[in-house]
């Protein structure tokens, strides 16, 4: 008895597999550590300049335009001081850290860990229905009218969503920061589900979120091809106990509990610039 194969259709006329983004702000994270002893044994009036100097730039990155800059007193081992940086461009994050390796303060300060990326909206829901809505019109995948179609829908969609993607740092006391990945390994791999699979999840996912609006601010950036990791998650609350509900409920999600690995977390405490000296001096400030 003869079986007959029958060939798999050209992967190159599928749908594709990767869903849509629409980016905003580059963002930088950086943790640095004071060497205290060093700071210490300076003279108070030298003290004051540096911390002058430093406060005074530092109250220039916050109200920077467009983008801005915070600073933040990070709690535990990793680290004294976290400064997230939101600006246009790549380029526009390198001179916020040149500006700041300028500095005198820099002098005092080591960096223990930074994290590059840009704020991202993944798309899976308007991802599908357009892919849907281009094949329906017999628009090839990957072709230039293709390309030009999502480009297209992809600014409409961009020019909506601006306040999202270019928003301020949201003033809240606290910030928790973290990167993460989704999980590709050999038993389970996100990037091989159908792409209807992974939206599916990530709207169940989504709906855990938006069910602490009022508590939290959460920020999510895209760093694959940036750093070590795919996403950093920033978060911002006035009470830092959200944090660990939010995150812990979200543990509960497929999406979370079968695909998600986690980075190291950072939190910290909120810091106006004109209060830096304060802080340096070994007093948080209210």
């Amino acid at each position: 008895m003869t079986t007959t194969h029958h060939p798999r259709p050209q992967t190159a006329a599928q749908v594709p597999a990767v869903p849509l983004t629409t980016e905003g702000y580059s963002v930088l994270h950086q943790m640095l550590r004071l060497r205290w002893p060093a700071w210490r044994a300076l003279p108070a009036s030298e003290k004051s300049a540096i911390a002058q100097e430093a406060s005074e730039a530092l109250a220039a990155m916050e109200e920077h335009s467009p983008g801005q800059s915070a600073l933040y007193s990070l709690i535990g081992h990793k680290g004294d001081l976290m400064l997230i940086h939101f600006r246009n461009t790549f380029g526009d994050l390198n001179q916020a850290e040149l500006q700041l390796a300028n500095l005198r303060l820099s002098d005092y300060l080591e960096p223990t860990t930074s994290y590059l990326s840009i704020i991202e909206l993944g798309l899976y829901d308007s991802t599908l229905k357009i892919y849907k809505e281009l094949t329906d019109q017999g628009i090839e995948p990957h072709s230039d009218q293709w390309k030009s179609e999502i480009e297209c829908k992809l600014n409409r969609h961009k020019e909506a969503m601006h306040p999202r993607l270019f928003p301020d740092i949201p003033p809240h006391r606290y910030a928790c920061f973290y990167p993460m990945d989704r999980r590709r390994g050999e038993d389970k791999n996100w990037y091989q589900l159908p792409i209807e699979e992974r939206a599916r999840q990530m709207n169940e996912h989504g709906l855990v979120g938006r069910r602490y609006a009022g508590e939290v601010r959460q920020i999510i950036t895209g760093s694959i091809g940036f750093d070590d990791w795919e996403w950093g998650v920033d978060l911002f609350a006035d009470d830092p106990l959200v944090f660990k509900k939010l995150i812990y409920e979200m543990r509960f999600d497929q999406v979370s509990a079968v695909y998600a690995l986690f980075g190291h977390f950072y939190v910290g405490v909120r810091v106006p610039a004109a209060k830096l000296e304060q802080l340096l001096s070994g007093k948080l400030p209210e």
